[in-house]
């Protein structure tokens, strides 16, 4: 990271760089060919991918360059790489399962979030530097708001529905900790976008990569599994 802040890198060009790795091994997937072509090549680049990915955010906050446009960014660009994988992978079934694995990373988002919330802690740090393009963070936050934001509303709802249910009361704040406990975070942060790219990636070398779409409905199950689970913790320690 040290040589990028130092020759003062954008980080969104670092998001756009990983982007067009991860768009690129999609293209080699769909196109098929030798193993070393369409199997190894995308497996190596999409490990690069996720080596970069979590690198720009680093570079950002290291650099005081972290802004509103390049956290959209850097999540829609997610996403469009993901699309193309599974459409890639799976054809037309690709799209319904991007929207899966949306749902999982969201779970996972949502998680974190909630866990830091109810330890007082700050879960994202406010933009360090302004000056974002109004039009391009404008289109941005529009993308965002039609694709994620619903996704965000949905499962956040549902999720502090089903805490006041097995609270018999208004939540406590020990009841938002019990509900929402590490190991729980844990799992949800094991299923995330670097998890999920280096699985992937194992599944391509292994010339199945159908086993990786197969993976999002088991995923989903899991933290189905999990909610129950946290769920039955806060029924158990409530008050008699």
């Amino acid at each position: 990271m040290d040589p990028l802040a130092r020759r003062n890198v954008n980080p969104a060009h670092v998001v756009l760089f990983h982007t067009a790795l991860g768009v690129y091994a999609a293209g080699l997937i769909r196109r098929g060919g030798p193993w070393w072509q369409s199997r190894l090549a995308p497996a190596l680049l999409l490990q690069v991918k996720t080596v970069l990915d979590n690198l720009d955010g680093q570079l950002a906050r290291a650099t005081g360059q972290t802004t509103e446009t390049g956290r959209y960014l850097d999540t829609e660009m997610d996403l469009v790489v993901n699309g193309a994988l599974n459409l890639a992978i799976a054809g037309r079934a690709g799209i319904p399962l991007t929207v899966l694995q949306s749902l999982i990373l969201t779970t996972d988002f949502l998680w974190e979030r909630d866990y830091r919330t109810a330890r007082g802690e700050v879960f994202r740090e406010g933009a360090a530097q302004a000056g974002d393009h109004p039009r391009v963070l404008a289109a941005l936050k529009a993308i965002y708001a039609a694709y994620f934001l619903p996704q965000e509303r949905v499962l956040g709802s549902w999720f502090e529905t089903r805490l006041n249910v097995v609270a018999g009361e208004s939540p406590t704040p020990e009841q938002r900790r019990t509900y929402t406990p590490l190991p729980t975070t844990a799992i949800a942060a094991n299923l995330g976008l670097t998890t999920q790219l280096a699985f992937l990636g194992l599944c391509l070398l292994a010339d199945k990569p159908q086993l990786y779409t197969r993976s999002l409905p088991v995923q989903a199950l899991l933290l189905l599994g999990v909610q129950r689970w946290r769920e039955g913790e806060v029924r158990r320690k409530r008050p008699s």
